[in-house]
């Protein structure tokens, strides 16, 4: 499923709350390098979840972390004309309200 990305594509949103985009001016091939660092150190975090290895799960959260960082997903915003960042906040709550009420189907509320 592909999710609504918010007109200046800062955003996508799921069920109501923006995320933060990757940075579009990263490298391509970084770019997929990051993307599969990710996925390796979440399924290394659900591992040790499953496992109930503690120290094996803070070590996987710091990797997520580090390449969600890396990714600008996270951390200091990548755009630059010092408009502020809505990460994880409720849609309805940030100036982009009016857009994302337009992205639910009829009869649904956000």
């Amino acid at each position: 499923m592909r999710y609504p990305i918010t007109p200046d594509g800062r955003y996508f949103l799921v069920r109501g709350r923006l995320w933060r985009m990757s940075d579009p001016s990263l490298d391509p091939e970084r770019r997929d390098e990051l993307v599969k660092e990710l996925m390796s150190a979440r399924s290394a975090k659900g591992r040790a979840i499953r496992a109930g290895d503690r120290e094996a799960r803070e070590a996987a959260r710091q990797r997520v972390d580090a390449a969600k960082h890396a990714l600008g997903e996270r951390g200091p915003v990548w755009w630059d004309e010092g408009a502020p960042d809505y990460n994880r906040k409720m849609a309805r709550n940030t100036p982009y309200a009016d857009w994302a009420e337009a992205q639910s189907p009829p009869g649904v509320g956000s």
